[in-house]
């Protein structure tokens, strides 16, 4: 079983709609949204829910009124000022780090698991499906995309693939999603801001030694960036296995919940299909036999 994660370095480049697209097109799969901030796939992947609970990612601190004497150490203890003149914890500043339990000399404050978001594990007529959504103001999103994975894997039945969309940026849910992946797929969008987000994510992958190929989507949109972006990663030695071409249809598509593959926008969808061809061909070949994939060029 190989795992892919799609990530992009900022928002709106189509990630999601990539993935849901190829849930329909790979056989065999399962799949993950790890994008537990603001989760998305759950709209094109309908299903009856296997899993649904509460998620508690951290703790909060408690002080019993009756056996506190005020005497103040939790509150000069506390980095997050998280405790008022009343000596009442207020829990969105309350980080959990226990710091006021080891000072109180009357054992007046106790930790107790604070409610951090939801996990599901849906059943789709593509396959089984794990996601999240992280509570408003809740912390702790890596550790929630670390539990989205490890439920999916409770479902898993010897599928050969897992497809994960991960969260646009470069932070801790990006660096859960992709850790112990076998290859991820980073896809930008011909902008300044889209090439310069892109290079920081490769960096990311880099860093974790993680196998990148870059998709480029609406990439007529900007011809000139678009070749930029092209000729960052061939100095990167980063292969591009996708261009994907604007097309207005996909948003009045994805209004009506319908991926590009069940709308039938076939000049979009076949250099989906292209892409995952492309992919399993690069995992699939030796990386001694397959020198001019692995050295970046364009296939």
């Amino acid at each position: 079983m190989k795992q892919i994660v799609f990530v992009s370095g900022k928002g709106g480049t189509g990630k999601s709609t990539l993935v849901a697209s190829l849930t329909l097109l790979v056989e065999n799969a399962v799949f993950a949204d790890c994008d537990v901030d603001a989760p998305n796939l759950h709209l094109l992947l309908p299903g009856e829910d296997l899993l649904r609970q509460d998620y508690s990612g951290g703790s909060i601190a408690n002080i019993d009124p009756d056996k506190c004497v005020r005497c103040g150490l939790c509150r000069q203890v506390c980095r997050f000022d998280a405790i008022d003149e009343n000596f009442v914890v207020h829990p969105t500043a309350c980080e959990g780090c226990a710091a006021c339990t080891v000072m109180c000399p009357t054992q007046a404050i106790t930790l107790y698991p604070a409610l951090t978001g939801e996990t599901r594990v849906t059943q789709t007529d593509r396959g089984v499906f794990s996601h999240a959504q992280l509570a408003i103001g809740a912390d702790g999103s890596g550790k929630l995309v670390t539990q989205v994975r490890k439920n999916l894997f409770d479902y898993t039945k010897g599928e050969d693939w897992v497809l994960i969309d991960g969260s646009p940026g470069t932070g801790c849910v990006v660096i859960a999603s992709i850790t112990g992946t076998d290859a991820a797929v980073v896809v930008a969008e011909p902008t300044p801001s889209g090439r310069h987000d892109l290079l920081r994510v490769l960096s990311v992958a880099d860093h974790f030694r993680v196998p990148a190929f870059v998709c480029i989507n609406k990439h007529d949109l900007n011809p000139e960036l678009t070749a930029a972006i092209e000729n960052d990663c061939e100095e990167r030695k980063v292969p591009v296995i996708g261009k994907i071409p604007y097309q207005p249809e996909v948003v009045r598509a994805l209004r009506r919940g319908q991926t590009p593959v069940e709308a039938g926008i076939e000049d979009v969808v076949e250099p989906i299909r292209h892409l995952w061809a492309q992919l399993v061909q690069a995992l699939d070949t030796p990386a001694e036999d397959n020198q001019e994939i692995r050295h970046g060029k364009t296939l």
